[in-house]
This record gives structure tokens, C-alpha cells and sequence, in this order.
């Protein structure tokens, strides 16, 4: 049997087996357990009393964290003339039609969102094969297609995300960094479990939060208690 490092050994003696946290205790103890050298992401997985198989049991939406993600977002903003203005000014990275379509179709995707309005869709339709397995199709449910794209811009640099069920029936995301304070960590981590329980679908029985666990990017998960949410 292999020793324990020194880290996982501080990590055994914080984190007790079988013991659930304070979405604050989490927060902490995910700060005391990381020991990447670079700012590490805050993770959060929330499995759900849902089957994503079903239309009606589908969990999906959008949340803006009170703190941002901590991340800088790279925005590419498709549209037409005369909304390019509006899109620079409200601090899309990249903007422009044709010529990044043509781009994209080369293999380029180095972005972290995509915008566009209803009006573009038809040129879009035929990047699917390169933007969906990437996560970057731009979706009018995670109003990403929109006829007010500076508005949507500045969402998303402030801290909007999209998150939807797997098909295991776990909510995924990341919500911040590590190197935010506790209650910068505890204020995201609250918006994003209160979104997922107002998203609660009609056709879902029996417990609908099953699970809550807090991590970062290396470090090992802390279980939070559900009932500070139902």
C-alpha cells in the first residue's frame, strides 16, 4: 500500500468521511484542501431526483453569479453590420459574419461563448458539427441567440453561465475561483443551488436534491447538506 503525501494527509485529517458541511465550512475547507499552484476553479455538482431522458424532467437554464465566474470569458459575437457597434462597445473580443463562419469551418473555435441573433441561425446551422461537440452551438435557452446581443454580451462577462443535466442526472459547473473569499464562494455557490430548485420540473417525484458537493479543480469534493435548500 503506497504512504499518503503530506497534502493528502492534511487533506484526511480535514475533511471527516461521511460528514456533511455548511455550504460555508465547504467553502473553507475546499480553500484549506487545494494546494494547486495556480487559481483553481470552485466546483459544484448537484445530482438530481430527475430523468434527463424524459422532455419533461429536463433541467436547464441560466444563472448570473453574484461574483462572476473569476475567469475571462472570450466572446465572439455573429451578426450583421449594423449591430458590430453595439457588440464592441458592450465587449465582445471578436465580431464580425462571414468571415469568421468561414473560420470556424477551418477548425478555428477559440472562444468560450458564441452570440448571435434569430435572424443569423440559418448561416450557423451548418457549424454544428464543430461548435456542438464543443459546447459553443449557440442556443436561444441559454440566450445566446438574441436580438439584443450587447445586452447578452455584458451578461456574460459579468458572470453568466449555462448549465444543463447529464445524462446521469448531475448538474455540472464551475462557479468562481478558489482564490475568491468564503463568502464570495458561499454568495455563487447559494444563487447557483437556488436556480436549480426554482427549475424544479412538475413531472419530478420523490426527493429532488439528492446530493450537493463542493471542489476545486485537484482537490477532493466536500458534501454539503442538502437540507439548507429544501
Amino acid at each position: 500500500m503506497s504512504k499518503l503525501t503530506k497534502n493528502q494527509k492534511s487533506v484526511a485529517e480535514k475533511v471527516e468521511a461521511g460528514k456533511v458541511y455548511t455550504l460555508s465550512e465547504a467553502a473553507q475547507l475546499v480553500k484549506e484542501i487545494t494546494f494547486t499552484k495556480f487559481d483553481a476553479s470552485l466546483d459544484i455538482d448537484i445530482r438530481l431526483g430527475v430523468d434527463p431522458r424524459k422532455a419533461n424532467q429536463m433541467v436547464r437554464g441560466t444563472v448570473s453569479l453574484p461574483h462572476g465566474t473569476g475567469k475571462v470569458v472570450r466572446v465572439l459575437c455573429l451578426c450583421p453590420p449594423e449591430a458590430e457597434t453595439a457588440a464592441k462597445e458592450a465587449g465582445a473580443d471578436y465580431v464580425g459574419l462571414d468571415e469568421y463562419i468561414e473560420k470556424i469551418k477551418g477548425g478555428w473555435t477559440d472562444v468560450d461563448v458564441i452570440i448571435t441573433m434569430p435572424a443569423i441561425m440559418g448561416k450557423i446551422g451548418a457549424l454544428g458539427r464543430v461548435l456542438g461537440p464543443r459546447g459553443l452551438m449557440p442556443n436561444p435557452k441559454s440566450g445566446t441567440v438574441t436580438m439584443d446581443v450587447a445586452k447578452a454580451i455584458r451578461e456574460v462577462k459579468q458572470g453568466k453561465i449555462d448549465f444543463k443535466v447529464d445524462k446521469t442526472g448531475i448538474v455540472h459547473a464551475s462557479i468562481g475561483k478558489v482564490s475568491f473569499t468564503v463568502e464570495q464562494m458561499v454568495d455563487n455557490a447559494r444563487e447557483f443551488i437556488n436556480t436549480i430548485v426554482k427549475l424544479k420540473p412538475a413531472a419530478a417525484k420523490g426527493t429532488y436534491i439528492k446530493s450537493i458537493y463542493l471542489s476545486s479543480t485537484m482537490s477532493q469534493s466536500v458534501k454539503i447538506d442538502t437540507k439548507i435548500v429544501e
